[in-house]
């Protein structure tokens, strides 16, 4: 049955739909690549019906002087104009000579940024913002993820009013998905695979190993959890195997989810599937996107060949909220990814839950880890041979890689792997299949004390680099040492929390420095949420077990969070625009834990962290529901923004698909730090120690009349911070008033190390708006 299904799915995979993609080479030998194209829409002669009649005619390509007509992958009408296509290096040559062609890129693959969170964000049931919001219902929330497994609990629609009127979705009917799958819950599911198809080539993806429908549904389970994290109805007894057992909910639970299915298992996100799905979402009517996808590795692009970047800004620019995932390449610094000022960027931290190991020794010790582990414990007080293969087995024997232990040196015993290189459920099975009985995963320097929970498929746990160092000591210096491993189960109330979490990426922003990301952070370790059914826990073809809840953790998970948060605040306030949602969610956020001290780093035990690791602070919405004043930001500032940073004004075309002028020199250079965001980041070049930007606060607080105090917080470090006036009045004929920040600096400290710091307008009646303030000191090039 296992193979005529995995037949049956082999077979779906080759629909018409893909079966004219060319597997990489051209008819003349070349090497075909996608490439996106950027096209002056209004160019169009009016002879043509519709731009995708006109891309694909021969008058298009005569008009480039290429020899035939172009087959377009996807045409892009709504946050973009123009199309993607399969060509040789050549042929694209020869399209951007075309003079309506404003620009051109090649597709890239991205990557996934792989309960109790509501509560630990501050809410409430029938109580504050889920009562005023009525829990976000009619609010849609566009994912964009991995496609979605639409018989879960959590996709739901009991109880929920009918679809609203305005939405222009739909649901794509395919492999293993019926057009009736969706309901009043999943109100849409599309899928895009021509930029897939065109990368990988058909018989690449019937070939990977991995069951995959060419349809919306979910393979992987990481659009499933994004989706029901962001939105996710209602489930009672839920759990993971055990683990986290209670009531599982979205933070907007009644509001709709649409899946737009733009990552493959296995193969990652190209861009021109990207930026359909995002075109898509838009025309259907969405009020919100989650994207948890990135480039890793601190990956930056001018925001004029960035696709999420582009797709984005025509999604705001429309009036709906873009949430992306930071990235999971910390703790290094410059790690953050997704750095546009128009969408949110959220980092990771985590909550006041965790799933405690213990291993003790044979000498007595015991040490601290974390697992998800549900399967059959090590027998009581049975103590295991521990076993370090990186002691005689080199780097790949350490890691536990694939084919990398000698099955006759650990059998029965706990095996130690080293974190890296490959995923860590993986080398779990690694360590199975050799024979060995359980596993201690050791965290290195990379990872430092930053643990995350997985469902392992044998008895295993995670532990920090010193509990590491000091397991591998023991082995090495101990004749016949032993341990065994026990698991503890669910633990709520942990304090500290939130911590930043180690893998969360950080600040400054590589691009543009002047614009402070991550924007805040919110629950990203250890979530729980609805899971796939196609495959196990884990993940891995091999793990059998299917779930109904998967317990997660990355930047990907705290992304929804912040999009679930956003569709509340827009339910609740339907006028507020994207920037003022982001404000919200910005200057209330908290930077103290749950003991009332300030929020610290997981990576470094004991250090407190900065802006640079959690921008505004972490999440708080009971106090976002109403802010007090609010920083609004319009297509002109991004515009002006871009001018500041030095692009040109066909670049932002590009972006802003109308036509940019940017202003002449003025005796005071324009900068990114002008732009009128929450949170200010300050750039002192060279011998210039001292610079001004100015905000503009509007009041949206319940009392028209209200006066606001500004108070400053700065860390020791050489800089100054003064702000004028001191005091903000409103009226009902005043909503809006602007402040100048100076900041100056005698000159660079010697170290050069950012300084932070925060802004507070305090009106004494509960609003204590917070802008974090960053400085840093660059040489000039």
């Amino acid at each position: 049955m296992a193979a005529h299904r995995r037949l049956l799915l082999l077979l779906l995979v080759l629909t018409p739909a893909l079966s004219r993609t060319v597997l990489g080479v051209s008819s003349g030998g070349q090497t075909r690549k996608t490439y996106i194209f950027r096209v002056d829409h209004r160019a169009k002669p009016s002879v043509f019906l519709t731009h995708t009649h006109w891309y694909s005619s021969a008058a298009f390509a005569s008009a480039a002087s290429a020899d035939a007509p172009v087959e377009p992958l996807h045409v892009y009408d709504t946050v973009f104009h123009g199309f993607s296509a399969s060509l040789s290096a050549s042929r694209a040559e020869e399209l951007r000579r075309h003079p309506a062609v404003l620009a051109s890129f090649e597709d890239r693959v991205r990557q996934l940024h792989t309960t109790r969170s509501p509560q630990f964000m501050g809410l409430r049931a029938r109580l504050g913002l889920w009562s005023l919001a009525d829990y976000g219902s009619d609010v849609i929330v566009g994912v964009l993820d991995t496609g979605v497994w639409p018989e879960r609990r959590s996709l739901s629609d009991r109880n929920l009013s009918p679809v609203p009127a305005r939405w222009r979705g739909g649901c794509d009917a395919g492999p293993a998905f019926l057009a009736s799958s969706c309901n009043k819950k999943l109100v849409g599911a599309r899928f895009f695979s021509q930029g897939h198809a065109a990368h990988y080539g058909v018989e690449a993806a019937a070939s990977n190993g991995s069951v995959e429908y060419m349809s919306p549904r979910d393979a992987d389970g990481h659009g499933t959890h994004t989706a029901t994290t962001a939105a996710g109805s209602v489930s009672y007894a839920a759990s993971m195997e055990g683990y986290a057992s209670g009531v599982a909910k979205g933070v907007a639970p009644k509001a709709r989810v649409a899946a737009y299915k733009v990552c493959w298992k296995g193969a990652g996100c190209l861009d021109s599937d990207i930026l359909a799905g995002f075109d898509r979402a838009v025309a259907d009517g969405v009020d919100v996107i989650s994207v948890s996808i990135g480039g890793g590795n601190g990956a930056v692009s001018p925001f004029y060949i960035d696709p999420i970047a582009i797709g984005s800004y025509g999604a705001v620019s429309r009036g709906v909220f873009v949430a992306t995932s930071a990235g999971n390449e910390g703790p290094a610094p410059m790690s953050v990814t997704n750095l546009a000022p128009w969408i949110a960027t959220v980092g990771a931290g985590t909550i006041d839950r965790n799933f405690p190991a213990e291993i003790v020794l044979g000498d007595g010790r015991r040490m601290s880890g974390v697992s998800l582990y549900s399967g059959k414990p090590l027998a009581n007080n049975t103590m295991l041979s521990l076993y370090y293969p990186g002691r005689s087995g080199g780097l790949s024997a350490s890691l536990c890689m694939e084919n990398s232990i000698d099955p006759s040196l650990v059998a029965g015993k706990i095996v130690i792997c080293d974190r890296g290189s490959s995923p860590r459920v993986a080398k779990g099975m690694v360590v199975k299949d050799a024979g060995g009985a359980a596993m201690v995963l050791a965290n290195g320097e990379a990872n430092g004390e930053g643990l995350v929970g997985d469902a392992h498929v044998l008895p295993a746990c995670s532990v920090g680099e010193n509990e590491g160092d000091a397991l591998k000591a023991y082995a090495a210096n101990t004749t016949n040492p032993t341990a065994t491993i026990v698991f503890r189960g669910t633990v709520i109330g942990v304090k500290p929390a939130p911590l930043v979490a180690s893998f969360s990426a950080r600040g400054p922003n590589g691009l543009v420095p002047e614009i402070l990301k991550p924007d805040f952070i919110a629950p990203g370790v250890n979530i729980l949420a609805a899971w796939t059914g196609a495959t196990g826990p884990t993940g891995l073809e091999a793990d059998a077990r299917r779930t109904e809840f998967n317990i997660l953790s990355g930047t990907s998970m705290a992304c929804p969070h912040a999009s679930g948060a956003a569709a509340l605040l827009r339910s609740a306030h339907p006028g507020w625009s994207p920037a003022v949602i982001r404000s919200a969610l910005m200057t209330t956020a908290i930077v103290t834990d749950n003991r009332g001290g300030a929020v610290a780093d997981e990576a470094e035990p004991g250090r407190a962290a900065t802006p640079l690791d959690y921008g505004a602070g972490h999440i708080a919405l009971g106090k976002a529901l109403d802010p007090g004043l609010v920083y609004d930001i319009g297509d002109e500032d991004y515009a002006a923004f871009m001018c500041s940073i030095g692009y040109a004004a066909n670049a932002i075309e590009v972006i802003t698909h109308k036509p940019v002028s940017c202003p002449a020199a003025t005796s005071r250079k324009p900068s990114g730090s002008d732009l009128n965001y929450p949170s200010i980041s300050v750039v002192l070049y060279g011998n210039n120690q001292s610079k001004t930007v100015i905000r503009t606060a509007t009041n949206v607080g319940a009392e028209a009349s209200a006066t606001y105090k500004a108070r400053v917080e700065m860390a020791s470090g050489g800089a100054s911070v003064a702000v004028k006036p001191e005091k903000l009045v409103f009226s009902p004929s005043v909503k809006k008033q602007s402040f100048a920040v100076t900041v100056s600096a005698a000159s660079a400290p010697s170290t050069a190390a950012p300084v932070h710091g925060h802004l507070v307008w305090s009106d004494g009646r509960g609003h204590d708006v917070r802008s974090p303030i960053v400085v840093t000191w660059l040489q000039p090039m």
